[in-house]
C-alpha cells in the first residue's frame, strides 16, 4: 500500500493469542493463586470484600457448573445490574460454560428490557430486584409474560441459592473455543432499534490485553473499575485487561470521585478507564489535594475527544500519562489508540494508530475506494477484532461487514501518513453523551406516538461537560400544543434517563433536504446561531 494512501496496520508485538476468556483467568490462577484479583470498593471499609485470583477461578467454575444445569452451550443469558462482584463472576462463569452473555444496562426500562430480551431470545435472566430508584424486577415482572423463550429469573440477592447447584467439583463443563461467540451488547446507528453485537473470546479478550499494554498498566498493578460491566470499557478492558496483567481489580459500583480518591490512595491504583467528565471531577473534588495519589500511573479515556487543555492539566496534575482510545463494540472494542509518550497535540487531536493485529483504513463512502492521507472519509477496520455479526440480523450484519470482513464504523476520519487519525464527524447520526451511545430514533419513535406530537427530529447538541446533549426538535400536531413536561414524564415511563432530551425546542418547519428528509446538521447550526430558543 502506497504511503500516501490512508491504510495502515498496527504492530504484530503483543502477538494475538488463541484463547478463551475462561482460559486467561485459568492461566492467572495458575500463575498467581495468592495475588489479589478483585476487590469491592464500597463505601464502607467493612464491606470491602477480596478474592485471590484462585478464589476467584474457583467461584467462576461454581458459577459455570451452575449455570449448565439449567443452560446449554450457545443459550444467551442476559445479566441486569449494577458492577457487583457477582457481574465479574459470571462474566468468567459464562465464558467457562459457553453460555452467550447478554449485557443490560441498570437504567433500562420495562420496554427496553422486553425489546433486549425477546431480541436476544435469552433463555434466562440474572437481576438485581432494585438499583438507585430503578426497580428492576418489578419491570420485569410486567414483561416476562412477553418474553416466550425466557424460562428462567435468577435473582442477585439469591446467589447463594443458585451457587449450590454448581458446587459438585466432578461436573464436566464443556469444550470452549477462542472463536466461539460468548457475549452479545446492544449498540445501533441511527436508524431501528439497537442491533446486538455478537462477540468472541478471541478478540475480547486480546483486545483488553493489548489496551491496558499500550496504556501503560504495569505488570501486578492495581486498576480502578467505575465504568459500567454493561459496557466494554469495563468488562472489556476492565475485567480483561486485569487479567491479562494479572493485576488487581478495584470495583466500583458506580462512579463517585471522593470515594475514588481514597480508593486510589488506599490501594495505590495505578491506573484508571472513564470518560473525561469522570477525569475532571477527580482533580476538581475538594479532597484532591490532600490525597497521597503518587501511584497512579495511567490514565485512559474514550467516547469524546480530549481538549489539549485538559490533557495537560490532568498529566501535569496527576503526574501519571494519559491515552486515547477509539473503536465501538463492534470492534470488541479498541480499534485505534494513541500511546503514554505521543505528543500532547496528537493525544487532544488524533486517535493514535492502529491497535497490534489490527489493520485500518479510511474510504470514500460513495466509492470505497481508499482516499489519500489527509482526505476525510469512512474509518473502516479489519483484524481479529472484529464481532462475528449483529445476532439474527443478516442484512444489518452486511451493510456493516463487508465481503473482505472490513468493519465500517460510521465515524468520518482523516489519516496522516503515520497511520494516526482524527475523526470529523459521523455518518451515522449517534449522539455520545458523557462516552454513552444514544440512538435518535428510538426516542423519535416514542414521541412520534404521543398525539401532541406532529414532527419530532433528535439531536445532539454541543457539551463542555458531557460532550454531548440530547435535544428534541418538535413540531405540534394540528389543533395541539407541545407541552415538554408532559413529554418528559412521558418519556420517562418508557426510556433511561440519559436518553431523555436535555433541551427541548418548538419549531414551525424544519430545514429539508431535496428529497424531504430532515437535515439536523443543519437545525444543530441554527441552534448555535441562536436561531432555536429553548421552550
Amino acid at each position: 500500500m502506497s504511503p500516501t494512501e490512508s491504510y495502515a496496520r498496527g504492530p504484530v508485538e503483543p502477538p494475538v493469542r488463541d484463547i478463551t476468556i475462561g482460559g486467561a483467568l485459568a492461566e492467572a490462577a495458575a500463575e498467581h493463586p495468592d495475588r489479589v484479583a478483585l476487590i469491592v470498593g464500597k463505601p464502607d471499609p467493612a464491606e470491602r470484600r477480596q478474592w485471590t485470583y484462585a478464589e476467584l477461578y474457583q467461584q467462576a467454575q461454581t458459577v459455570a457448573r451452575a449455570l449448565t444445569t439449567r443452560f446449554k452451550p450457545g443459550e444467551r443469558v442476559a445479566v441486569w445490574a449494577p458492577n457487583i462482584p457477582e457481574w465479574v463472576m459470571m462474566e468468567y462463569g459464562c465464558a467457562l460454560a459457553g453460555v452467550i452473555l447478554v449485557t443490560v444496562n441498570p437504567s433500562y426500562q420495562a420496554d427496553e428490557i422486553k425489546y433486549v430480551l425477546n431480541q436476544s431470545r435469552s433463555a434466562g435472566i440474572f437481576v438485581l430486584p432494585e438499583f438507585r430508584g430503578n426497580r428492576m424486577l418489578d419491570h420485569l415482572k410486567s414483561i416476562q409474560a412477553d418474553c416466550p423463550e425466557l424460562r428462567e429469573v435468577v435473582r442477585f440477592d439469591q446467589w447463594d441459592a443458585f451457587m449450590s447447584s454448581g458446587m459438585d467439583e466432578s461436573m464436566a463443563l464443556p469444550e470452549v473455543a477462542p472463536a466461539d461467540a460468548c457475549m452479545i451488547q446492544y449498540t445501533s446507528g441511527t436508524t431501528g432499534f439497537p442491533k446486538g453485537a455478537l462477540l468472541h473470546h478471541r478478540g475480547l479478550v486480546n483486545n483488553g490485553a493489548h489496551t491496558v499494554d499500550r496504556m501503560g498498566f504495569p505488570a501486578g498493578g492495581v486498576y480502578l473499575a467505575f465504568m459500567p460491566l454493561f459496557h466494554t470499557g469495563g468488562c472489556v478492558c476492565g475485567v480483561l485487561g486485569c487479567v491479562a496483567k494479572r493485576g488487581t481489580m478495584l470495583l466500583m459500583e458506580m462512579f463517585e470521585p471522593g470515594l475514588a480518591l481514597e480508593l486510589m490512595e488506599v490501594y495505590g491504583a495505578n491506573v484508571m478507564l472513564g470518560v473525561p467528565t469522570m477525569h475532571v471531577a477527580l482533580i476538581e473534588h475538594p479532597d484532591f489535594a490532600s490525597r497521597d495519589l503518587s501511584s497512579v500511573k495511567a490514565m485512559c479515556s474514550g467516547g469524546s475527544t480530549v481538549p489539549q487543555a485538559l490533557v495537560k492539566r490532568l498529566e501535569q496534575t496527576l503526574q501519571a500519562t494519559f491515552t486515547i482510545v477509539f473503536g465501538q463494540t463492534e470492534c470488541s472494542p479498541v480499534a485505534s489508540m494513541t500511546r503514554a509518550d505521543d505528543t500532547l497535540e496528537d493525544k487532544a487531536h488524533t486517535l493514535g494508530g492502529p491497535m497490534p493485529g489490527v489493520e485500518v483504513k479510511i474510504i470514500d463512502p460513495e466509492t470505497g475506494d481508499i482516499v489519500p492521507i489527509h482526505t476525510l472519509g469512512e474509518y473502516c477496520t479489519r483484524g481479529y477484532h472484529v464481532m462475528h455479526e449483529y445476532f439474527e440480523m443478516p442484512e444489518a450484519t452486511a451493510k456493516t461487514i463487508d465481503e473482505e470482513g472490513w468493519l465500517h464504523t460510521g465515524d468520518l476520519c482523516s489519516m496522516d501518513e503515520r497511520g494516526y487519525c482524527t475523526v470529523e464527524g459521523r455518518l451515522k447520526d449517534m449522539i455520545i453523551r458523557g462516552g454513552e451511545n444514544i440512538y435518535p430514533r428510538e426516542i423519535e419513535e416514542l414521541l412520534f406516538k404521543h398525539p401532541a406530537v406532529g414532527e419530532v427530529a433528535v439531536v445532539g447538541l454541543p457539551s463542555e461537560r458531557l460532550g454531548e446533549e440530547v435535544a428534541a426538535f418538535l413540531r405540534a400536531a394540528p389543533g395541539e400544543a407541545i407541552d415538554k413536561d408532559a413529554l418528559f414524564t412521558y418519556l420517562r415511563g418508557h426510556l433511561s434517563p440519559q436518553k431523555t432530551p436535555r433541551y427541548w425546542f418548538e419549531v414551525a418547519e424544519y430545514p429539508l433536504t431535496g428529497s424531504g428528509k430532515i437535515q439536523k446538521f443543519e437545525l444543530r447550526q441554527q441552534w448555535q446561531e441562536g436561531l432555536h430558543q429553548e421552550i
